[in-house]
This record gives structure tokens, sequence and C-alpha cells, in this order.
């Protein structure tokens, strides 16, 4: 089953460690070889094309944590011919539902875990597996001897879909990107070159696989390359290092505010004895990877790139080493590759925005004029959005790809990344979109009106302030606030408000729509009384000493520029 040529699906790539007797899978329970985790891929590929119904999209859905069970199924999707839509255990009650029915998915698998959060929920037409159960294990026994290609719905080919993984927009619901096993192969088999990956490497899975992240970017790397796989069922910075030297990690990926997480723990003197060679990712922030390589003595390879795959920066290094080019500016993602046209462009006017004016300590200077929605003018990967023709219309408007996300560039065509645009939200990796939580706080029976908007965090992403017009004669009430968010069924653990300001009324345009412009350009420096999270969870007023404090931490993270963009 192996070959020299260039595999051009995932279920090539998984087909290629049958008989690969080395450790392949490290886990909490153990460790299984590669040809173990084919045989098991290849059991639940001919169960699911045993319980997959005639007639219907073969798509399944996976809320599971980051156990044996997902790259399982992820592999049984790729043998099959069938897609993986990967649910987000952080969303709620319809909306959940919404996001399991919208990719019509006719299997769901899930785990004793994850049950609450189906429990009430209308899934129709949707059949559950719930693993770790006698009746599970009855399901999968008939097909222990299964063998890769042996059962298929439909012939595996670089255009089959794989993926239909969740990336959100500006306008509320998350959009399902499609990704094709051809374009997975090719961008796990060019991550594997790039970072020279061997079966030596054991790449460290912390990030959840529901996300795109882990999945083209560890997985897949691991898968093409022939490394091991280590599984962390959810992130955790204090078990970060114990998990790095008991599995022998060499390479792990990061997004949002993990650095940031593992730079809180406790320093220790053995912080540098460890395996770890790379880290890749996104959205560490220069001032963050610094102090990461200092302390552990590993670099970060920071980088920029959607499931979509529009778009995508990434240094490329000099043959033999790893992470951006050495001239690469702190900051900076790299420049666009060859025969890649990106462009930084004005929205409003569809012209290409100045280049940045940055200060000796790399601060921008001219923000308002050179941060702009980078765009793809040239060729582009995407594949399109599941059942959403008015979202892949907006994408690739102009025959243009429209990332829908702020970047500045240099004179030396660095690009650097600045936010999110519309009202979008980014916070600890994930999106989120405004019209979601607005609609959650709008319950609230003190609100006259509520607007959701993006504030920059002080080291990376978004988060999440609401501007709150109060009903005439009510007081904010931070511990009644506090009691409503948690009493929500629906509202995700990443979108209560870090920030809440009380406005007299809601600033409008001339056409009655919410300001929003004004709302982020003022952010929480304003002259009504704004109230913030602690650490701890409850909301206290944001004050001139704790603003003083606060907008130090923006400094500190050369951030500061941002709150005026």
């Amino acid at each position: 089953m192996r070959t020299t040529t260039a595999p051009e699906t995932v279920a090539e790539l998984i087909a290629r460690r049958w008989g690969d007797h080395r450790p392949g899978l490290k886990h909490e329970d153990g460790v299984l070889t590669h040809h173990r985790a084919a045989q098991e891929a290849a059991a639940r590929a001919a169960l699911l094309v045993d319980l997959m119904p005639p007639g219907v999209e073969p798509h399944l859905g996976l809320l599971l944590d980051n156990i044996p069970e997902f790259p399982f199924w992820l592999g049984a999707a790729a043998l099959a011919g069938a897609a993986v839509a990967g649910i987000n255990p952080t969303r709620r009650g319809p909306e959940l539902a919404r996001d399991i029915l919208h990719t019509d998915c006719r299997i769901l698998i899930t785990d004793h875990a994850h049950l609450p959060l189906l429990r009430g929920l209308d899934l129709p037409g949707v059949r559950l597996l719930v693993t770790g159960t006698e009746e599970y294990a009855a399901l999968l026994a008939p097909y222990a001897a299964a063998k890769p290609g042996e059962a298929t719905l439909a012939a595996p080919g670089p255009a089959s879909r794989l993926l239909l993984y969740f990336t959100s927009g500006s306008t509320g619901a998350p959009k399902a990107a499609i990704c094709t096993q051809g374009r997975l192969a090719a961008a796990g088999s060019a991550l594997a070159r790039r970072f020279t990956v061997t079966p030596d490497d054991v790449h460290y899975v912390c990030m959840p696989l529901f996300h795109g992240n882990a999945v083209i970017a560890d997985w897949l790397p691991a898968l093409a390359g022939g490394a091991a796989v280590a599984l962390r069922r959810r992130f955790s910075a204090s078990a970060f290092l114990d998990d790095v030297r008991a599995y022998g990690a060499t390479y792990f990926t990061y997004v949002g505010r993990a650095v940031q997480y593992l730079l809180a723990t406790e320093p220790r003197p053995d912080d540098r004895e460890h395996t770890l060679r790379l880290g890749f990712g996104t959205e560490a922030g220069a001032v963050d990877a610094a102090r990461f390589a200092e302390r552990f003595g590993v670099r970060l390879v920071e980088g920029y790139g959607a499931t979509e795959g529009g778009a995508s920066v990434l240094g490329v290094p000099p043959s033999g080493s790893w992470g951006n080019t050495p001239d690469t500016p702190p900051g900076a993602l790299g420049r666009a590759g060859e025969g890649d046209d990106l462009a930084v462009i004005d929205p409003e006017t569809g012209t290409e925005c100045p280049a940045a004016l940055l200060d000796g300590d790399g601060r921008l200077l001219n923000g308002s004029e050179a941060i702009g929605e980078l765009v793809n003018r040239g060729r582009s990967l995407f594949e399109g959005y599941w059942r959403n023709p008015d979202a892949e219309a907006a994408r690739t408007r102009d025959g243009w790809y429209w990332t829908g996300d702020l970047f500045f560039r240099d004179a030396d065509g660095f690009l650097y990344f600045a936010g999110r645009t519309d009202d979008r939200l980014r916070v600890d990796s994930e999106n989120l979109a405004a019209a979601v939580i607005e609609n959650i706080l709008a319950r609230w029976s003190d609100a006259a009106s509520v607007a959701v908007y993006a504030v920059p965090d002080e080291v990376a992403g978004d988060q999440v302030m609401a501007a709150l017009s109060l009903r005439e004669g009510a007081v904010f009430d931070p511990e009644a606030f506090e009691a409503f968010l948690a009493a929500q069924p629906d509202l995700g653990t990443k979108m209560s408000p870090r920030y809440v300001r009380i406005v007299p009324e809601m600033p409008v345009t001339a056409t009655n729509k919410v300001h929003r412009v004004a709302l982020r350009r003022a952010g929480f420096r304003c002259d009504d009384p704004v109230w913030h999270r602690s650490p701890v969870g409850d909301y206290r007023p944001l004050d001139h000493s704790a603003l003083t404090t606060l907008l130090a931490a923006y400094e500190t993270q050369g951030r500061l520029d941002l709150l005026d963009r």
C-alpha cells in the first residue's frame, strides 16, 4: 500500500500507515501504532458505509474532545469518501442544533461528557453514536478486520469533501467551509516538508480538533511525515510541559491566547528541559513570542491562514531552518508567497492602501491610512461554504478573495495582522458574531438596546465589548447582570462581554442604524461608565486606576496604537 508518489488524498495518507508498527498515536491511556490507528479508521469506515442512509449527503458530526475517536473518525471519513463537520462544544442550545442540522449530519458521534449539551435539542434524522458504551463497541465489533479501501460510500478523490469546518462571519450564524481531500493532503504534505517532519517527531495536539488549526497544521503534517501524534483532551497550560516530556513531543500548534496562558504559569528551573523544537500558530504577538523563546528555548513560527484556504501568509525559511525569514521584522508574518497577489485594500474605495509607517519600536504611525482588508487578487484555494451562496459571493466579489481580516504592509512588503473587519470578533482563537451575542443580551429585562463590538485585546485578537442603553428608571446592577449571563443556555463560553459601557442612548447613523464605528473608536476610553470583568468573573468599574493599569499592558505589548484605529 506504500508508494513514493505524492499522495493526492487524505485517504492515501491513512492507507500508507497500514503496516507501520512504529508508535503513531499517544494518549492518556496508552500508545497505539500507526497500523492500529489505520485499522481503527478502516473499521469505522466500514461501519459508516453500513449506517449512512442511502441518497443523503454522507456527512457526520464529531462532538468530542481530543480523544483517539476523533482522528479515528477523521480517517474513517477520508477512507469512506464522507465528510466531517467539527462541532464546537462551546455552542449552546438552538445554535448547537443549527450547526449539526445545517451541515446535514446524518450521524453524530459524541461521548458521555457531551451528552448534556444535546439534551432537549430537536435533531430530526440524526443518528447518535455514544463512544465508550457497550452498544458502541458492539456496533464496531463486526468490522474489526476491515482494511483501508475495502468499504466506501464513493471512491475518495482529490475533489471529495472531507471537512465542513465552521468559521464565523459578521452576519450571525457560522459558515461551514468546505475542505477537499486534495487540498488537505497538499497542505499536510507542504507543512511536513517545510518543518522537516520525520517519523522521529511527535506532534502534540492540544488545540481542539474541531478547529482547523489542529487538523490542518498538526494532525495532517504528522500523517504526511509519518510522525506520531499525542492528544491532550483539552488545552491545559499547567500540564503542557509535563505532557511534552511524557510524550517526547517535538512540535505543537497554538492559536489565540494559548502562548499567553503558558507564559502565565509559574517559571520552573527545568523549563528548558524538554524535546520541543518548534511551535507553529497565530496571534502569539511579537513580545510574547520572544518571551516564550527566552523562557522555553523554543522558537514560535507565526503564520496566517484560514480554513477556507483563500489566502495565507507564511515566511519561507532558508533550507534546513524553521520559522520566518531572518529579515522578518518583529510582529510581521511574512511576505506574500511567490505567485500570490496579496494586497491590502481600502474596502470603501477599492484601492490599495499606502505602505505602513513604523517608528523605531515597530509601532504603526499611520494606521488610519495603512490598515485595510487583506485581499487575494490572484489564485485562491477557496472551495466555498456549505449551502451558503450569499456568503460565497461576498467572499469572492469582483473576482477577488476578500479575507475579512485587517492587515497593513510595510515598505518592504512584509504583512502584519491588525484584526477583524465589520462586527466580527476573534476571542481566544474563536471567531464570534456580534449579532448572535446581541440577540442574547437583548433578553435582559433592564436593556432597552444593545450593541456588541470588538475592542483589541491587550495581547492578541479581540475582546467582547457591549454598549447597553437601559430602560427608564433602571440602574446597572453588575451582580444581576452576571446572574443573567450565567442563566443563558446559548451563551457560549467566550461570548460574555469583557467590557460593558452604559450609554444614555445608543448612538445611531443618519439611517437609524447603530453607529458601530463610533462605538469601536471610543472603545473603553469614553466618558460613559464602563464596567470590566475581572479575572474572577465579576464586573467592576473601570476607574482611572484600573484604566491606567490596562493601558500600560497595551503599551507593554506594543498594541496601544490599535485602540486608535
